[in-house]
């Protein structure tokens, strides 16, 4: 299956990576290659993209997309939270500029055998990496019914998350839950007929929930935000793009945090933690999709861009 993705807030994420010529720069989440494109064609010879991604079918593709770059490219298979260790092996210090596209590629939601998408049947994976041992499979038929409530209602922020997590554990009692669909019927029958019938699918929330515990998506995040800011060089930028409040809030937190790390009691005449700013957060607001894009491109409306500009 070809690999198609629309990239969300392309220009203004670009944009905000300011570019230069010469510079080096990293896209963390390469996918089909569409933001590395477009900061390719802003590259010199002597400029370098750094593309990371876990997923074997985006860097197929991105190879494809990006073969007219080759001279300047570096396509790596890895977790974007492995940054710092990537970039000591490509013996790189720091970088102009850090890109990350936390969404879920539109070839993943897509490709039926992925199991991504409850809109097709398929056997339950999910995985980004699939070298990688957990699936979703492994997620809904042997965790606990306590933890299972955990991840539907944190990463799912689903109110109907108990009863959710209680009819799988029910569910699998009688047989393995293989696929997408025996999944979707599980929690269609655990929300009421009124939410069932309203707008949007009752399976959306808990499939993402899954997705991210499968992943480790919040955990990658959270290691990679500690990392990011300090291999930028002075007045490099890291911009990140999030589809989910947790994604924002663990972003807009970090920002915030490394532009006023002080730990000092705020009665305190002078500082005396010896915490320095490592930079200053560009997008006091988060930077939204326009109305021509999200009619296009409905996966687009949740999204959220940020900026982080370091200054040593």
């Amino acid at each position: 299956m070809e690999f198609n993705h629309v990239s969300v807030l392309l220009e203004e994420a670009v944009g905000q990576l300011q570019v230069r010529p010469d510079g080096i720069y990293v896209d963390g989440t390469l996918g089909g290659g569409g933001h590395a494109r477009e900061v390719c064609r802003r590259l010199g010879p002597s400029g370098r993209l750094i593309g990371i991604d876990r997923d074997a079918d985006a860097l197929r593709a991105a190879g494809e997309r990006l073969a007219e770059f080759s001279d300047r490219v570096r396509i790596v298979k890895n977790n974007y939270c492995n940054i710092r260790e990537v970039l000591s092996e490509l013996g790189i210090d720091r970088v102009d500029g850090i890109l990350l596209d936390l969404g879920v590629s539109s070839h993943q939601l897509d490709q039926a055998d992925r199991g991504f998408s409850y809109r097709e049947d398929a056997p339950l994976d999910m995985r980004m990496d699939r070298g990688q041992t957990l699936d979703a499979r492994t997620i809904v038929n042997e965790y606990p019914e306590e933890e299972l409530f955990r991840i539907i209602k944190t990463y799912g922020e689903e109110r109907f998350a108990r009863s959710i997590a209680r009819n799988i554990c029910r569910a699998r009692e009688r047989a393995e839950i293989r696929t997408t669909f025996e999944l979707v019927e599980v929690i269609r029958n655990s929300v009421p007929a009124k939410v069932r019938n309203s707008k949007g699918h009752p399976a959306r929330r808990t499939f993402q929930a899954i997705r991210i515990e499968c992943n480790r998506e919040l955990e990658a995040l959270r290691t990679a935000l500690d990392n990011m800011v300090d291999l930028l060089a002075d007045r490099g930028r890291l911009c990140i793009i999030t589809f989910h409040s947790l994604e924002d809030r663990m972003v807009k937190q970090s920002f915030r945090e490394k532009e006023n790390p002080c730990t000092c009691p705020p009665d305190f005449p002078v500082c005396v933690c010896g915490r320095r700013p490592l930079g200053r957060v560009i997008t006091r607001k988060p930077i939204l999709p326009g109305i021509e894009e999200t009619e296009g491109n409905a996966r687009a409306r949740s999204a959220k861009l940020r900026v982080f500009e370091r200054i040593i």
